[in-house]
């Protein structure tokens, strides 16, 4: 008798993943995943169930609401698995500011609260809107849940989220928030089963992909974390800045007569990896390019990754263990052993043949500081927190 199953959704800019769980006693066991890739035309749902991919053209357009899009993608779903089986859907949702502090079921007023953020997170936070309106219309059946990214960096103190602007503007929302949360979460709970006695300590995790941020672990808990207010902050990613100069952005805005699109555009999707080589957003194209340009943008991104490990340390007054996850953190070891060489000084001292091999331990016998790789899986968490929302429903 076929177990009882969830569904996941984890929306990007250019496209959503798709978890498919099943459900077995209290826990979730991954079965497929799924891509629609909003890039292509027509529309491309890649589904993988275990070594088997098949792909198919999605004929509805993409439209507003999104939903002629799902009914199509679940249609192909159903002719490999028994979707009457599905009891709940999770949804990543990237802000949920002051609001959300956990995992929520989406009622009415949930949605609303969560449209109200999109101020926060304009560029992802309707696209997260979108789905969860469409997919009421094409399975008004399910109950959906909602985990937030910003809410694992809750536990952050006062002092790490207040910005040094008027107390009235802390007050209305002008705050860090941080993100990756629900990597982050998963990188915790990983560590707790694989190397309790370090996941209790003073962790540093690295989530490396296009969009890249740092987090302090304390015991499991977000101490600290690179992002802030926005998407933007902290270390360079493959179009995006990074930390800057409030002035730059006055000056952009100023003399050089920008307007607000222009400058959204430039910070978001012209800048880091690829503004600085010129060349590429792939650090594996800097990589294997070699030119001046490319190594520009290799350096500046790992010297400034290695200094912001180097600022969460001091948060966490020490430093126990580093992580890396993600495309770049799970899959490059050049790029691990150039921000490790910079870390040498806190004790980090890699294992040239494990980070070459990407194994789970890198670091060597002798470091002072252990460092690991443990792939991404955010959907893991989503649908984890999806069953709790259903058991408590």
């Amino acid at each position: 008798m076929s177990n009882n199953m969830l569904l996941t959704f984890n929306p990007g800019s250019s496209s959503v993943k798709i978890g498919l769980f099943e459900i077995e006693d209290c826990c979730t066991r991954r079965l497929a995943k799924g891509v629609i890739d909003f890039q292509k035309r027509p529309l491309a749902f890649r589904v993988t169930e275990g070594p088997s991919t098949f792909e198919t053209e999605l004929g509805a357009d993409e439209g507003a609401d999104l939903s002629s899009v799902l009914r199509e993608a679940f249609g192909y779903l159903a002719e490999h698995f028994d979707m009457s089986l599905v009891k709940v859907i999770g949804h990543r949702v990237v802000h949920g500011g002051d609001l959300f502090g956990g995992p929520v079921q989406l009622d009415d007023d949930a949605i609303k609260a969560i449209e109200s953020l999109i101020p926060l997170a304009p560029l992802h936070q309707p696209q997260s809107v979108r789905l969860i309106r469409a997919l009421r219309q094409v399975r008004p059946d399910l109950p959906q849940a909602a985990s937030f990214d910003t809410a694992f960096h809750r536990t952050n103190s006062d002092v790490v989220r207040r910005f040094a602007l008027p107390r009235a503007l802390h007050d209305q929302g002008i705050k860090r928030y941080g993100f990756h949360g629900l990597s982050y979460k998963h990188i915790a709970n990983m560590l707790g089963r694989k190397v309790p006695e370090l996941c209790k300590g003073k962790v540093v995790a690295a989530h490396l992909g296009s969009g890249a941020s740092l987090c302090a672990l304390e015991d499991g808990v977000s101490r600290d974390t690179s992002m802030g207010f926005s998407t933007l902050d902290g270390i360079p990613m493959a179009t995006r800045c990074g930390v800057l100069d409030p002035g730059v952005v006055l000056h952009l805005l100023g003399a050089f007569k920008l307007s607000l699109a222009e400058v959204e555009d430039l910070l978001y999707h012209r800048s880091g990896l690829l503004g600085v080589s010129g060349i590429s957003a792939d650090s594996r194209v800097l990589l294997e390019d070699g030119r001046p340009e490319a190594m520009d943008a290799i350096n500046l991104f790992t010297f400034r990754t290695a200094g912001e490990i180097g600022r969460h340390a001091a948060t966490l007054e020490g430093l126990d263990a580093l992580v890396f996850t993600a495309g770049v953190g799970e899959n490059q070891p050049s790029i691990r052993a150039a921000i490790c060489a910079r870390l040498a000084w806190l004790g980090v001292e890699l294992d040239p043949v494990a980070n070459a091999a990407n194994e789970f331990r890198i670091s060597s016998r002798t470091s002072r500081v252990a460092a690991f790789v443990i792939p991404a899986d955010e959907e893991q968490v989503i649908a984890d927190e999806a069953l709790a929302i259903l058991k408590e429903s």
